[in-house]
């Protein structure tokens, strides 16, 4: 039985969140030992849904598999180096070369539209909330304020597609990690928000301010951070 989750499940590496839980779903119910099925293979599917279901394991995951198969690379490269050292220098300008492509199409297509995005989902949050303060209670601000829930939301949903549609360069692994941990952190304010909106629990209100706060400064820091990007 393979230890690769993604195989376990039978999804791609890119694969959605909602696409990962639909294939879980599917194999407990043809593998679960109440319905004749190997319960070897249950427990496996279970210890992949608990790395795959969980946004933090799984990036985790990800960035391990990532790190090792670079090293892998890059001692191969080595190896080429010390047999073939004037071939092993064009290829490490190559490599550099791509390296500098690689970080380049990142950033156009991952980092930029997704920062655009949470600057659309976390900026309008003050100016919504004020206008819902004036009367919670009151259906038609109610509404509205769910409404830019629902937008934001849906954004989210973009922005995790974004973010998995492109491999993150080695020169950024770092910066894609804090990128995903705001990520996650906006995902988990508006959780909270949307559960106040349901109940008018404050608590919940609170909470979701105080992640999303947090979430706007890392975003800041995510800005300064990647001035440090090096493109050689």
């Amino acid at each position: 039985m393979s230890k690769n989750p993604y195989q376990t499940l039978g999804v791609h590496r890119n694969a959605t969140s909602k696409e990962i839980k639909s294939a879980y779903r599917e194999l407990v119910k043809q593998h679960h030992p109440d319905a004749g099925g190997d319960e070897t293979r249950i427990i496996a599917i279970n210890a992949a849904w608990e790395i795959l279901g969980d946004p933090h394991r799984r990036q985790e995951y990800d960035y391990k598999i990532s790190t090792t198969h670079a090293l892998e690379q890059e001692a191969q490269a080595r190896g080429v180096r010390n047999a073939y050292a004037s071939a092993a220098a064009q290829k490490a300008q190559g490599k550099a070369a791509a390296a500098d492509d690689a970080l380049t199409k990142w950033l156009k297509e991952v980092y930029t539209p997704i920062d655009r995005l949470l600057g659309q989902v976390i900026s309008p949050f003050s100016a919504k909330l004020q206008d819902l303060s004036a009367d919670p209670y009151d259906d038609e601000l109610m509404e509205a304020f769910c409404k830019y829930l629902e937008q934001s939301q849906k954004k989210l949903a973009k922005i995790e597609q974004i973010y998995r549609s492109v491999a993150t360069p080695i020169t950024a692994r770092e910066f894609s990690l804090n990128l995903y941990h705001c990520l996650s952190q906006v995902q988990d304010a508006f959780n909270e928000i949307e559960r106040y909106t349901m109940g008018y629990v404050d608590n919940y209100l609170h909470d979701g301010r105080e992640m999303l706060k947090e979430a706007k400064k890392k975003r800041a820091r995510l800005s300064k951070e990647r001035l440090r990007l090096k493109i050689t």
